[in-house]
């Protein structure tokens, strides 16, 4: 197969191939081996640093012939172990080389070579493999495409230290996805690679240091062994904690703080362990601090934020450790005019990456003020932050976009921060700009925050319902992304909640019923919850009870049957029977259930149930149905709406109902009971923070 390199490139190449390039290639086919080796030795010695020269080789097809003389039997050890160090050499250059190299089956021939009893060709084999995996453009599943190579490589690892460097950062580098984190785990990573950490080389401590972070990453079976593994008689995890320590260089203290956070987030290693509170933590907010290069910064911000976004306490150490509150607002003004770096081409790498000290930022402060109130006032109260956190929404980088929204949803679940600093800068403008067109991603997390803006005591409410904002909720209920429309129809829902019945027509009318009805019956069981929900906020105030129901009442009480008879929930049944409550304290509506035997029959079930929680829902419904405070007044002024009162009850005691007792007078008689049924059910009233 020809080894090409991509249009562009190859034109503009082969316009300067030299005449000594040419004549390279033409050597590796002397008849001569002793020629053919010299003239590899020399190739490799007009590669090294220069990648023009590479790219001509490469277009002259040299790559073709080194890999036929590596594969040949008949070629000498020193042959093909030139051919290797020719073959990393090439690797070494560009993308576009590695593209080619890749395109030439380099990664079986290579793989192959490994069964070599040889060691010092096998270690320049796995010297040009680690420099093509490394590449981001070199599909990894190549390394697992023959099950025999992972064993194979396991068994090499006790070759030399070089093979243990190489096959590790091969390893680091090639587990990508949950299953390969599985096959590695399954030939024995662990027990291969964890005697290496007492390496006395310090290349390979550090890789299989990496390569342990990776395995443990969101894996709870690994991590779960890991905390049991003994290395020289001493637990893993202490060897991780004096790898931390301020006299070991900084790639290893990070390294081994994250192999500690992933154990901890996967359960193996509790959120209050000293190894975790009393270092890891504090290496973290270590790394976090100006001294530090920008990508350590970044990379100990990031750490950090996942270590401690599901433990409020954690959040709470590390908001008092170090004033890294005020430490992370560095972030935003890197690097600064009187900026320390000295060396010009880290300035420049620094100022094109700047961006990501941006995102780690947000993205520590979204995981600090996640729960506590405290917090989340520090962090408002920090220079400039709120005006930082609108910039960030509307930055070219969609992963700063992202980390600001996510930054912008955690302070949105604050009741004061909703009042003040977002009333105050004015958010939902850039939000709502944000929803206009963002991917899926930042979508979802956009729309969440959405949804606490749109709480009732949310000022930014008002203005948001007045830009025309349900029309576009409506459209995210029809996304193919479940967590989507679980946000749509939960901002619609919040939106509902005690509102006027102009909106709630505006929201019945961008809905559509056929939607309505269609989010009933959604599979996702959030979607149907928050449907249910948005149902019910509609279905409040009498007036708007009795006019949904005039127009739709016969569509929502097949859809309640059908919800009642399904396979359900326990919460999902407590809302249905929920909404049927709301239904029966209607004026007019309530005929709707007592005209629905088959509904009455479901209420009569449910009250008898074994939950107390679907008891007393249905109990509320019946209650409502046979009286309602109206009917008070009216007893005052006629017998008419007392005289429908007493048919209700009629009824429901003739199908066998056990009626809430009423006293002489006929009012309630067990008020208490009354009022806790009350209570409980303001307590169920559908307005949620995301």
């Amino acid at each position: 197969m020809a080894c090409l390199l991509e249009a562009p490139l190859r034109i503009s190449v082969l316009s300067e191939v030299t005449a000594t390039s040419r004549h390279y290639v033409d050597r590796l086919f002397d008849p001569d081996p002793q020629k053919v080796l010299q003239g590899v030795i020399d190739m490799k010695n007009a590669v090294i640093g220069n990648n023009k020269q590479k790219a001509n080789l490469i277009v002259l097809g040299a790559v073709p012939r080194l890999l036929y003389l590596l594969q040949q039997s008949s070629s000498s050890a020193e042959l093909r172990t030139e051919c290797a160090v020719v073959l990393g050499s090439l690797a070494m250059g560009t993308e576009n080389n590695i593209k080619s190299l890749v395109d030439c089956h380099i990664i079986p021939a290579l793989l192959q070579g490994l069964l070599c009893p040889d060691l010092i060709f096998i270690e320049a084999c796995l010297r040009c493999l680690r420099t093509v995996f490394i590449s981001p453009v070199t599909p990894v599943q190549l390394l697992y495409t023959d099950p025999t190579v992972i064993p194979h490589l396991m068994s090499l690892l006790s070759r030399s230290q070089r093979t243990q460097e190489y096959i590790t950062q091969i390893f680091s580098h090639c587990c990508k996805t949950p299953e390969h984190q599985t096959v590695l785990f399954n030939h024995g990573a662990i027990q291969n690679i964890a005697p290496l950490l007492i390496s006395p080389s310090y290349k390979v401590r550090m890789q299989a240091l990496k390569c342990f972070s990776v395995l443990a990453y969101e894996n709870t079976q690994v991590s779960m062994t890991l905390v049991n593994v003994l290395v020289d008689g001493e637990l893993l995890a202490h060897v991780f904690v004096r790898m931390m320590q301020r006299d070991q260089p900084i790639e290893m203290q990070l390294t081994a703080a994250k192999c500690l956070t992933y154990m901890c987030r996967a359960g193996a290693i509790k959120t209050d362990n000293s190894c975790i509170i009393l270092k890891t933590l504090p290496c973290l907010v270590r790394m976090c601090s100006k001294e530090h290069l920008l990508e350590e910064r970044v990379e100990g911000a990031e750490t950090l934020a996942y270590l401690m976004e599901p433990d409020v306490e954690l959040q709470r150490i590390a908001s008092t450790t170090d004033h890294l509150v005020a430490m992370l607002a560095d972030y935003f003004k890197y690097p600064s005019s009187v900026s320390a770096i000295t060396d010009i081409k880290r300035l420049d790498h620094d100022l094109k990456h700047a961006h990501e000290l941006r995102q780690a930022a947000f993205k520590l402060y979204a995981s600090l003020g996640s729960n506590d109130e405290d917090i989340r006032k520090k962090i408002t109260e920090t220079e400039n932050m709120m005006d930082r956190i609108v910039s960030g929404l509307s930055e070219s980088s969609i992963k700063v976009r992202l980390a600001a929204v996510r930054c912008l949803h955690s302070l949105s679940r604050s009741v004061q921060q909703l009042r003040t600093s977002f009333h105050d800068h004015a958010v939902w403008k850039p939000l709502m700009k944000l929803l206009q067109n963002a991917p899926d991603e930042v979508l979802v997390m956009a729309s969440s925050t959405l949804c606490n803006l749109l709480l009732e005591f949310s000022p930014s409410k008002e203005p948001i319902l007045e830009s025309g904002v349900i029309e576009l909720l409506c459209s995210l209920t029809q996304s193919d992304s479940p967590a989507l429309r679980v946000n749509g129809i939960w901002a619609l829902m919040n939106m509902a909640f005690q509102a006027d019945q102009k909106v709630k027509v505006e929201i019945v009318r961008g809905l559509g019923t056929e939607q309505l009805f269609r989010l009933l019956s959604d599979p996702d069981g959030n979607v149907l919850m928050k449907t249910l929900g948005l149902l019910r906020n509609l279905l409040s105030t009498r007036p708007h009870i009795d006019q949904i129901m005039s127009s739709h009442g016969k569509q929502i009480m097949q859809a309640v049957t059908l919800i009642l008879e399904a396979e359900h929930s326990v919460e999902v049944k407590e809302q249905t029977l929920c909404i049927l409550a709301n239904i029966a304290d209607g004026n007019t509506a309530k005929e709707l259930i007592m005209t629905n035997e088959d509904v009455l029959q479901k209420i009569k079930y449910y009250m008898g149930h074994s939950n107390v929680k679907l008891q007393l829902a249905a109990t509320f419904c019946i209650s409502n149905l046979i009286w309602n405070e109206d009917d008070v007044q009216a007893v005052v002024n006629s017998d008419c709406a007392h005289k429908g009162s007493q048919e209700r009850q009629d009824k429901l005691r003739e199908m066998g109902f056990t009626l809430p007792v009423m006293n002489g007078r006929g009012t309630r008689g067990n008020s208490v009971e009354k009022a806790r049924m009350a209570g409980w059910l303001k307590l169920r009233s559908d307005a949620g923070v995301g």
